[in-house]
């Protein structure tokens, strides 16, 4: 199922917002939050239309977490952080996606807390997003 009022569904304008597409994986969509307090914050969104993960099946939960780990190894290989940070929320955008938030502890900016949503803290040139696109699809 396709919902026209979602931004991961649409795409264009509506996820242009705050995500540039970097690619699709077997059950999921990856994104690059463009707000980057966190160098190589993405998005892993389901190539399913749904809330919930108890709404996939096992195979598409099992394909989407594997997704979601293989995106995690390679924010890992390409980044170096600390910590990856997990967030998965929908309480206004229901389609089950996970943001994955790498964490430095030299930047002390929220190390020790949960990660805030868009802090609009820091914001890239079209070239800078390009190069951290680049780093990333190197492992993905």
């Amino acid at each position: 199922m396709v919902d026209n009022n979602c931004a991961y569904c649409v795409e264009g304008e509506l996820v242009e917002k705050f995500g540039i597409k970097i690619c699709e994986l077997d059950a999921s969509k990856v994104y690059l939050f463009k707000e980057q307090s966190h160098k190589g914050r993405v998005i892993v969104a389901s190539k399913y239309h749904v809330g919930e993960m108890i709404e996939l099946t096992e195979e598409q939960r099992n394909a989407f977490f594997h997704d979601v780990n293989h995106v995690a190894k390679a924010i890992h290989k390409a980044f170096a952080p600390d910590k990856v940070n997990y967030g998965a929320y929908g309480d206004t955008g229901h389609h089950l996606h996970f943001h994955l938030v790498p964490k430095y502890q030299e930047d002390e900016f929220e190390w020790g807390s949960t990660f805030a949503m868009d802090p609009k803290r820091k914001t890239l040139s079209d070239a800078e997003y390009e190069a951290i696109i680049i780093a990333l699809k190197k492992y993905l």
